[in-house]
């Protein structure tokens, strides 16, 4: 049973254009292709790459975030039995009446109320050196695979002629850079989910949940599938993004605005360049299209496609929120909070309680994140 289970999954009518069978893809000592084996090899990445980012967030992102003056401790709210009945059972931002009768009731003034809300909403919240720690894990890890991607890339066949992808496809011997690119890569994606529920919250956090597993489904599905090539490019094109994404939240978190601002701009342009014109016009057309006439259709053709098209749909999601951002920037003059952001609030509220300062968070992602 077990067998015949084995062998309906792979079966080559599935995943190899015809007349292509399994052996004719086995490793030799000359030439190595992509193996199944060698994707759980990504799994004990992601464990390395948690212990580095550990050790990196405690010795590297900590010190600096504090030496910026990065706050990494918060006023915690006084205990009080009849406000906290409020906040946990009423509501956690109560209106000007609710503030009235509960600044009369315990002989408060209303700002005081306000500051106590205030403080026990942001309690619950990670601190602002927590988002810093996390936002400079994340652009190191996008600075230098981007780095290393390009690096290997810039000789390869496929980047100047995006066809070579498809010529002679699938036989297509691997390399040992681009092996490592990919398995790092989808460890990277790995090592995402199984901090997710530890890293800070987001409002979009089920689509970043749909976001890193339809990634590690991309990944898997062209590595097993040897779409290498093809997913080699997608993996560049994506980092590029991530990386101005990170240095505006970072810059943002070191109150540093005039530069935040300007590498909120950068990133605009670059997300809408690579996610909403490179992918989708270079390379989801030729995956859809160059592919059919260069090395024919099959079913797993047509599961990749799909999964190229659920990740463009959740640019179009993240763009949508982007193009937001980049009106209220214009309107405004400087760079709004991403509406998906959980957000601190400032202590220092005037006496209308209007929070001073628009990007209290920064834009988040998640890579707005990758195939990725």
């Amino acid at each position: 049973m077990v067998a015949y289970q084995y062998s309906w999954f792979w079966n080559e009518r599935f995943w190899l254009p015809p007349n292509v069978t399994w052996a004719d893809l086995r490793n030799t000592d000359e030439v190595q292709y992509p193996q199944t084996t060698q994707l759980f090899v990504s799994l004990g990445y992601a464990v390395v790459l948690l212990i580095i980012r550990l050790i990196f967030e405690r010795f590297i992102a900590g010190p600096i975030g504090q030496s910026l003056g990065i706050p990494g401790e918060r006023k915690y709210a006084e205990p009080n039995a009849i406000l906290e009945k409020v906040f946990t059972s009423i509501t956690k931002n109560p209106d000007e009446k609710r503030l009235q009768g509960l600044a009369k009731q315990l002989d408060w003034s209303e700002r005081q109320v306000q500051r106590w809300f205030r403080r026990r909403r942001n309690q619950d919240r990670p601190t602002l050196l927590q988002k810093f720690k996390e936002g400079s894990w994340r652009f190191t890890f996008y600075t230098m695979s981007f780095s290393y991607a390009v690096t290997i890339l810039k000789d390869k066949p496929w980047l100047k002629d995006i066809q070579n992808c498809w010529t002679g496809f699938p036989d297509h011997p691997l390399t040992d850079d681009v092996t490592y690119l990919y398995i790092v890569e989808l460890g990277f994606y790995w090592s995402l989910i199984f901090s997710l529920f530890r890293d800070v919250k987001r409002k979009d956090f089920w689509q970043m949940v749909v976001h890193h597993v339809a990634t590690i489904m991309l990944v898997s599905f062209s590595w097993v599938a040897n779409f290498v090539r093809i997913g080699s490019l997608i993996i560049v094109t994506h980092d590029m993004a991530d990386i101005f994404l990170e240095a505006a939240k970072l810059l943002n978190y070191a109150k540093c605005q005039g530069l935040c601002d300007a590498c909120f701009v950068i990133f605009a342009i670059v997300f809408f360049v690579s996610r909403l014109f490179i992918y989708p016009y270079w390379l989801v057309y030729s995956a859809a299209t160059e592919s059919i006439a260069l090395s024919g259709v099959f079913p797993a053709y047509y599961v990749f496609v799909g999964l190229l098209l659920l990740l463009q749909c959740l640019h179009i999601f993240w763009g949508v929120t982007i193009a937001k951002m980049a009106y209220k920037f214009v309107i405004s003059g400087t760079a709004e909070k991403d509406d998906r952001s959980d957000v601190e609030e400032n202590s220092d509220v005037d006496e209308n309680g209007k929070i001073n300062g628009l990007y209290q968070n920064g834009p988040t992602s998640n890579s707005t994140n990758h195939i990725h």
